[in-house]
């Protein structure tokens, strides 16, 4: 194995901050009734989704993807709009056909038609089970559809990790997705520490490959083996150890 390889072995494990492409700002400007811009990420948790609980920031997720449909909402009005409003922050999933991806249909009792199935009430760009005058088909695709309002994934298996800070003996749990790398974790974990990229992150005295997920790095989920056994799981949470580096060049700026 030569000496390049190697340097750009250690280099691809080192922390850093994440690339523009992985942690950019959403689009949203400086529009009317709009939230500020975000930070824009791969995978998200549950618990972020339901933090976007209004009409002036309105998250749900479907089918594994979160959506923003905030400018949605608000470039809209009416009645159909309320639905969606009223789901805001929460898993919207179980509105659609698993297979075809539309909205679900029942069979009415009293008119053995086919008719949309919306508890809620029908919400924005539901056909009508029959004629109707007032319904606008003035879009091409509706917004369950349109993917620029999808702003990433939800994750799969949400995982808590403890890190341990060395120099500071600060020990942090946080909610972290599985799919994410080591650095997408960090990134994370900047509110916390904004020198973390300053830190080289260890599990068991082994430094970490910050361009690979826990599980990559032999860092596994027991959580269902710890409840089998009756252990719950704030009982046991890995730990990673991060050590400074003694270098304040890489942070990041908060303000």
């Amino acid at each position: 194995i030569n000496a390049e390889y190697m340097g750009l072995r250690e280099q691809k494990m080192k922390a850093a901050l994440l690339p523009e492409e992985y942690s950019k700002l959403s689009g949203l400007k400086k529009a009317k009734h709009l939230p500020p811009p975000y930070k824009l990420r791969r995978y998200y948790l549950p618990s972020e989704v339901a933090t976007h609980n209004t009409a002036y920031d309105c998250w749900v997720s479907m089918f594994d993807f979160v959506c923003d449909l905030t400018a949605l909402i608000q470039e809209n009005s009416g009645p159909e709009i309320e639905p969606i409003v009223k789901a805001a922050g929460t898993d919207i999933t179980h509105w659609f056909d698993a297979k075809t991806k539309e909205p679900k249909t029942f069979i009415n009792p009293v008119t053995s038609l086919q008719e949309p199935y919306a508890p809620n009430g029908p919400f924005l760009h539901l056909p009508p089970s029959g004629p109707n005058s007032c319904f606008q088909a003035d879009f091409d695709v509706p917004w369950w559809k349109q993917e620029s309002l999808r702003i990433g994934q939800l994750t799969k298996k949400v995982r808590k990790i403890r890190i341990i800070n060395t120099l500071t003996t600060d020990d942090d749990v946080i909610d972290v997705c599985a799919e994410e790398t080591l650095n997408e974790i960090l990134d994370r974990y900047l509110v916390i520490n904004k020198h973390a990229a300053s830190y080289t992150w260890k599990r068991l005295s082994k430094p970490l490959d910050m361009g690979k997920t826990l599980e990559e790095n032999d860092i596994p989920d027991e959580t269902a083996d710890f409840l089998d056994l009756g252990i719950e799981e704030e009982e046991y949470i890995a730990a990673i150890h991060i050590y400074y580096n003694d270098d304040l060049t890489v942070a990041q700026n908060l303000h």
